[in-house]
């Protein structure tokens, strides 16, 4: 078994850090593709008067993802967790970081929410949610979220999220690759790998949401 380290919580924007965990020890992403060099689990926080935790992270990496994510926030609570796509890579951990944050408020589109009901058995949801449709926005103090549908981009659930204000785009898997956010090689054979193979086939979705 490898040392799974952890990547340093940098700072993508003066506003938004990044808290994913790395996974360096699973031979095949979802039983079937080879990732000899690890993948990272993508997570970010949006620091503002209210804070945005944007996506999950896999199960397997729960513990990890949940001490970068109280590291991070310095003691605050979190206001909103963001959910642009149900995939357990990405949906995995969801209900641990709800029951630790009681407080915390799931934005999502109204498929992914129908979704998490039936994931997560027994977990109640009442007065937890925002539905959000397409080209809605959310005010967090300083930074406006905007969000985007992505239906089959690669599943029926999947949003994209644009930060207007530091202008970011988290795009879901849309630009997902098989790497490590440590990986010192070009990002663009493993990105490749990726879209031809998880999303590839929905490159006109892809396309159309781009415009």
């Amino acid at each position: 078994m490898t040392s799974n380290p952890q990547p340093a919580m940098r700072h993508i924007t003066p506003n938004i850090r990044f808290i994913g965990a790395e996974d360096d020890n699973l031979d095949l992403f979802e039983g079937q593709y080879p990732i000899p060099g690890g993948i990272s689990y993508n997570s970010y926080l949006i620091e503002d008067e209210k804070t945005a935790v944007m996506d999950a992270v896999d199960i397997r990496r729960c513990d990890d993802w949940l001490d970068n994510l109280a590291a991070a926030l310095q003691g605050r609570e979190p206001s909103y967790l963001i959910v642009q796509h149900m995939e357990p890579d990405h949906s995995g951990s969801i209900r641990a970081a709800l029951e630790r944050y009681p407080a915390l408020t799931v934005v999502a589109t109204a498929k992914a929410i129908t979704m998490l009901g039936n994931y997560f058995e027994g977990m109640d949801l009442s007065g937890r949610t925002v539905t959000v449709c397409d080209g809605d926005t959310l005010a967090l103090g300083h930074a406006t979220l905007r969000f985007f549908t992505a239906p089959m981009v690669h599943w029926p659930e999947v949003m994209m999220t644009l930060d207007e204000t530091d202008g970011v785009l988290f795009s879901a898997d849309a630009f997902g690759s098989f790497a490590m956010s440590s990986a010192t090689e070009a990002w663009d054979n493993e990105a490749r790998r990726y879209y031809c193979n998880i999303v590839g086939k929905y490159g006109p979705n892809g396309q159309a949401i781009m415009k």
